[in-house]
């Protein structure tokens, strides 16, 4: 008897230790390398959209340094192409002379070009992947000057002193602007400040002198 309540005591113990409630797995404890792990992951989360910002102000920089250099590159092509070269040889030794990202754009074209590309096909992507006006005029007037026998050093001479007055009277208005867009964090940021800072103070010890 006792041999058998010892084996009905075993199997009961046994059914509920089967059956009894599993833990939940997210109350499991982490592991050391999730620990690790999980600072790396949560930086990484946060640091992507930040990348991305100063990934996107990199390129914007990058641009607008090529488009300072569209003036320059006008200048050296009317005097390349005074010398009595045609154009794709004055675009050659004027790419020589940049130093900035447009240059070297510019000399990728050129290399392109030099290895059997077409000309005008090489530069108008390049114009259309940068997305410049000014550099898409410069392409187009390269093409039409090849195409019709057209003088290019008066076009790019031109364009060039056109370019320089556009740009100089976009400078102007911006300038202009400029105290226009500073009227509202100075009244609704630095007005608040300064007078927290002056006028409330005295205005609190003549109420307590008052008082």
């Amino acid at each position: 008897m006792a041999s058998l309540a010892g084996v009905a005591t075993a199997a009961s113990l046994a059914g509920a230790w089967r059956d009894r409630p599993l833990a939940p797995r997210s109350e499991r404890p982490p592991s050391p390398r999730e620990r690790r792990l999980d600072p790396m992951v949560r930086s990484s989360f946060w640091s992507l959209p930040m990348v991305r910002i100063v990934g996107l102000r990199a390129e914007r920089r990058r641009r607008q340094d090529a488009d300072a250099e569209v003036p320059q590159l006008l200048d050296l092509l009317a005097a390349a192409s005074s010398s009595g070269l045609a154009a794709p040889f004055a675009l050659q030794r004027s790419v020589q002379a940049l130093s900035g990202p447009l240059g070297a754009e510019l000399r990728i074209a050129v290399g392109r070009i030099e290895l059997g590309e077409r000309w005008r096909d090489e530069l108008a992507s390049l114009a259309e992947r940068l997305d410049l006006p000014d550099l898409s005029r410069t392409v187009a007037a390269l093409a039409r000057t090849e195409t019709l026998g057209s003088p290019l050093a008066a076009a790019c001479a031109d364009m060039a002193s056109e370019v320089r007055e556009t740009r100089r009277a976009r400078t102007t208005e911006r300038a202009r602007t400029a105290p226009v867009k500073m009227l509202f964090p100075l009244v609704f940021l630095v007005l608040p400040a300064f007078l927290l800072l002056t006028v409330v103070p005295v205005l609190l010890t003549t109420v307590r002198s008052i008082r």
